[in-house]
């Protein structure tokens, strides 16, 4: 079998303190914890890190260990003394694994120490928190601006005692909280996939996706839409009415409006985080009639003799 040195595996000096052992490990079981780090060899890499501070943190297996001798180089062949061995087993991070032939040779069952009690790994690497889940969830602007609860049933990706994903139907009361729009994340804690040894079950994640709306286009906690005006209306002035979640407002068209011009109903868009609201921003369409009856014909040709008035013209250079 191949030697293992557990110092190197730590990155620490064979003189190393049992304190910066034991920082060294926390640092290094952060960075390739399973959960954390995604890379092919973390799981490997984290077995090894436990494994390693589970002799070098005792310091009656840290002194069996070193009497081995500092000659010994990470990957020799070695044979171990005579009587250890022991074909210790443990459930590892991920639900299966071992300490390695080596750890065994030198340490035998339950590391060779009666007074470890068994695992040495017990109530530690047992305890997996379950992953979060993640799906989707539809809200009209109204479900939105109301809040409240509202019944969602949808698919969640989970996997099953034999590792193998499938999808389950979930229906929950999904309280909305403010301030979401297009994007956001809703946190259900407790409703991913369950944990494991006492360890908290994960969260399930629901982006919010707003269904389109036949009235209003959604920026943020804006609203935008597009409101109709005549050509007098415009010119005149006039109070228009103007569609609101849940119904319609009225509002004043100063005289002098442009086809174009963009006015503001403040506080009637989404609700925000805390007190305030987004707003409503209406752009104004001057339309004209696409026929005439006779008589607004003449108005209209009697106004085209007695006006003034001529658009300015951009010049544009070639």
């Amino acid at each position: 079998m191949k030697f293992r040195d557990y110092y190197e595996i730590l990155g620490v000096q064979r003189d190393a303190s049992q304190e910066e052992i034991q920082k060294t490990y926390r640092k290094l079981a952060r960075k390739y914890h399973p959960d954390v780090n995604k890379a092919s060899d973390a799981d490997k890499r984290f077995k090894e890190i436990n494994e390693a501070y589970e002799v070098l943190r005792d310091p009656e297996k840290r002194k069996k260990y070193d009497a081995l001798g500092p000659n010994w180089k990470n990957g020799q062949d070695f044979s171990p003394p005579p009587g250890g061995g022991g074909g210790f087993h443990f459930e590892g991070q991920d639900g299966a694994g071992s300490f390695s032939d080596f750890f065994e040779a030198i340490f035998g069952q339950a590391g060779g120490f009666g007074s470890m009690g068994g695992n040495p790994f017990q109530g530690r690497s047992m305890r997996r928190r379950g992953k979060d889940l993640e799906s989707r969830i539809e809200l009209t602007l109204e479900e939105i601006a109301a809040g409240g609860k509202k019944q969602v049933t949808f698919d969640v990706l989970e996997r099953g005692a034999d590792g193998r994903a499938h999808r389950t139907r979930k229906t929950l009361d999904v309280k909305i909280p403010r301030g979401v729009t297009e994007g956001s994340r809703i946190r259900l804690a407790g409703q991913g996939e369950k944990g494991s040894g006492g360890a908290p079950d994960g969260a399930l994640l629901l982006e919010v996706h707003i269904k389109k709306d036949p009235c209003f286009g959604v920026e943020g906690q804006d609203l935008r839409t597009t409101v109709d005006i005549t050509p007098w209306d415009a010119a005149l002035g006039a109070s228009v009415q103007v569609p609101v979640l849940g119904g319609s407002v009225t509002m004043k068209i100063p005289p002098g409006t442009q086809s174009g011009q963009v006015l503001r109903l403040k506080g009637k868009g989404l609700p925000g985080k805390g007190d305030c609201a987004g707003n409503i921003l209406v752009t104004l369409r001057i339309v004209v009639p696409k026929s005439l009856t006779p008589r607004e014909k003449e108005l209209f040709e009697a106004l085209a003799k007695e006006s003034e008035f001529k658009p300015k013209t951009v010049n544009r250079e070639s």
